[in-house]
């Protein structure tokens, strides 16, 4: 499973958050890597230096052999915290769309 992190200007993509992020995904998300092609995380800071409540944006797109992109997004205070809710919402789509699949 391919992981691409792409960072907005505000945020800086360092070896640690790259470390974090692609550990985050292959933890969570193992059970679907013979399915999954690629996985792009976007992280961006909506507000940049105002700061602000739940200005922390992470989308994650994952790309599956047979399916479309499916794509879920969070909002939160830190990187990690948005990161961490996007990763469950994108287990949950997961386990969704594979069992629809399995049903068929």
């Amino acid at each position: 499973m391919n992981v691409q992190i792409n960072t907005d200007h505000n945020i800086k993509g360092t070896e640690k958050l790259q470390a974090f992020v692609s550990d985050k995904i292959n933890t969570t998300l193992k059970h679907f890597t013979d399915r999954i092609t690629r996985i792009e995380v976007h992280l961006s800071d909506e507000n940049a230096t105002k700061g602000g409540p739940d200005d922390i944006q992470c989308k994650i797109e994952a790309r599956l052999k047979g399916l479309q992109p499916m794509v879920v997004t969070s909002k939160n205070s830190s990187k990690e915290k948005a990161l961490s809710m996007a990763v469950d919402k994108m287990k949950g789509a997961l386990d969704s769309a594979i069992g629809k699949l399995k049903a068929h």
